[in-house]
């Protein structure tokens, strides 16, 4: 027992250090005040708080919800078929398939966001070809648009829900399913109450991973959605670097955080209760 304390202690310095003592710096700066200048006061103040509630950050903060939650769906509808097929596949294939799931990652964040400009720009690859084989008359303004941020996001964070699920997947007793398909059971059913249950862990992973990644993203919405496009991560860093406003930068941290870790609990409660009705046969 002493021998595992002492080998969780770097984990926990590490925590301390680089999380939790950054995080009560964030929380203590939401309560100050700041002056003319953009400097910090130390006087408490919940203005930061009550601008929050103006109808336009209110409003970014509700796409930032809807585009984060809209790309995590969309990652699981995309990515359990791929993992599935994968984890069930021969070991050549499988060693395949995950080589080129990782390949985005050999190539630099930016490099890849940018290489979607040249794709979707006015006068880009997309729009080139469409033009081509006449199927428009006019190019189609794709760039700095929802969907074009929505394309980026969700072409990013993929493999972030591919490989939790199929870590899960691939670790499954097989034997349950011979033994279901021997008890009569359809192929839809055992993958209803035994391969969805069993790469339950896997998928509140990759929900989580690409939620909370989403959330902070604001490269992307800079790079695909220009002007138009803001997110909640751009207004911080806009607070914190740009109009000098930390304590409401701070507030709306402190806020996104607390959304982000109630939204995971909702979740997980939800996928517990739906694991318990698949165990009841309901």
């Amino acid at each position: 027992m002493r021998k595992s304390r002492f080998l969780l202690t770097p984990v926990l310095l590490w925590l301390s250090l680089f999380l939790i003592v950054p995080m009560l710096i964030v929380v203590g700066i939401s309560f100050l005040s700041r002056d003319s200048l953009g400097n910090v006061v130390f006087s408490f103040s919940l203005e930061g708080y009550k601008t929050f509630f103006d109808p336009l950050y209110l409003g970014i903060y509700w796409d930032t919800l809807v585009l984060s939650l809209l790309t995590t769906v969309i990652c699981l509808l995309v990515s359990y078929p791929l993992a599935y097929y994968i984890a069930n596949a021969s070991p050549r294939i499988q060693t395949w398939g995950l080589i080129l799931i990782t390949v985005p990652f050999w190539i630099n964040f930016l490099i890849r966001t940018y290489a979607w400009v040249l794709l979707l720009r006015t006068q880009g690859v997309v729009n080139s070809l469409l033009l081509w084989v006449g199927w428009i008359d006019e190019p189609i303004q794709m760039l700095y648009t929802y969907g074009a941020v929505l394309l980026g996001m969700v072409y990013n964070f993929i493999p972030f829900m591919v490989l939790p699920i199929y870590v899960a997947l691939e670790q499954m007793d097989k034997r349950l399913l011979d033994a279901a398909s021997d008890l009569g059971a359809s192929r839809w059913k055992a993958f209803r109450h035994i391969t969805l249950p069993q790469s339950k862990s896997g998928i509140m992973t990759g929900a989580v991973l690409v939620y909370v990644s989403t959330s902070g993203m604001f490269v992307v919405t800079d790079i695909l959605g220009g002007a138009k496009s803001s997110m909640i991560s751009n207004i911080i860093q806009q607070q914190f670097l740009g109009a000098r406003n930390w304590p409401f930068g701070a507030a709306l941290s402190v806020i996104f955080v607390i959304t982000s870790l109630v939204l995971i609990l909702l979740f997980n409660r939800a996928m517990q209760a739906r694991h318990q009705r698949v165990g009841e046969g309901r």
